[in-house]
């Protein structure tokens, strides 16, 4: 990156003065609505603005938060990790992460020396950017399309792109006509990007990505293990910002069975494991698992395991 750039994103912001002065934390005023973890874009985008950039804040570690605006990662020098949606994530110089706006994200403390920016997108500024798309189904197609039509995109891009020279200079005039006030600044916004999302498509080679489809079915898939007693479809679909028909559908296409028949095969397969590993009454352990009817408790045990729960236990 040039070196005057550099120069300029490398100085010590005023919330980088107090992390050093001593805070402990960020100021969840400076990002955040009330005591929701999401970051809100009206925090950091100007009225009438729908992207903007503001470099990374290093000196301390940014706990989970999700973004109600797309985000992406620029990472100028340095190197910086991240954990989404469970993953951890190193980027290092040159590299680029793109965050839908439910990806969960944590970032662990940068250095002085390590300069990255945050690129914040309303979804609405994509709309200019489909024509360079193209038609082809891809993940980052996918990404942009998912964005835009809020289907709630919760998955993220990371672009190992340090070494693609195309990429890389976009990716500098992006930067810096974001940071300068120059001449139809809008326009030239909109058509690097749509030139840089080009390139990336021409780079699928460099790509890591967690789609929106697969982190909702493991969130589903570790909702029940925690929450198998009385847990409900309705809860952990409002916890992901899910309309509950569309992620009913998905955890079907995804696994071949639906929330219900996931539902009682981990009461059954736990009630199967305290029946041979504690001492406790069969029906203590139905109501432990979440059911309340012992007659339909014991039909579906013995339709699974081809046994009563108490010949099952016998068999131990």
């Amino acid at each position: 990156m040039n070196q005057e750039i550099l120069k300029r994103l490398s100085e010590i912001t005023e919330e980088e003065k107090k992390i050093l002065s001593g805070q402990n934390r960020i100021d969840r005023e400076l990002y955040m609505d009330g005591s929701y973890d999401v970051i809100s874009g009206a925090k950091l985008l100007s009225p009438g603005k729908n992207i903007t950039i503001r470099p990374h804040t290093r000196f301390i570690a940014f706990p989970e938060h999700t973004h109600d605006y797309v985000e992406i990662v620029y990472m100028c020098s340095g190197k910086t990790v991240h954990r989404v949606n469970g993953n951890e994530i190193v980027l290092h110089s040159g590299e680029l992460l793109l965050l839908g706006q439910h990806a969960r994200q944590e970032i662990r403390p940068a250095g002085e020396n390590d300069i990255a920016v945050n690129i914040i997108v309303r979804p609405s500024f994509f709309s200019g950017t489909l024509p360079y798309l193209g038609e082809e189904e891809t993940p980052l197609r996918r990404f942009i399309i998912t964005c835009l039509t809020g289907e709630n995109e919760a998955g993220y891009l990371l672009f190992r792109v340090s070494e693609v020279l195309p990429v890389q200079n976009l990716l500098e005039n992006l930067v810096y006509t974001l940071l300068e006030e120059v001449p139809n600044r809008r326009g030239i916004l909109q058509l690097t990007m749509g030139l840089l999302l080009a390139q990336l498509m021409n780079h699928t080679e460099t790509l890591e990505f967690q789609p929106q489809e697969q982190t909702a079915v493991l969130a589903v898939l570790r909702y029940l293990e925690e929450n198998y007693r009385d847990g409900s479809l309705t809860e952990i679909a409002g916890m992901l910002h899910y309309d509950l028909p569309y992620l009913s559908r998905l955890i079907h296409q995804k696994t071949g069975h639906n929330y219900t028949e996931l539902l009682q095969e981990k009461r059954l397969s736990q009630t199967a494991w305290l029946l041979k590993n504690s001492d406790r009454k069969v029906d203590e352990i139905a109501h432990a698992v979440g059911y309340e009817n012992m007659s339909y408790f014991h039909r579906i045990f013995a339709a699974r395991f081809g046994c009563s729960p108490k010949k099952y236990r016998d068999c131990k």
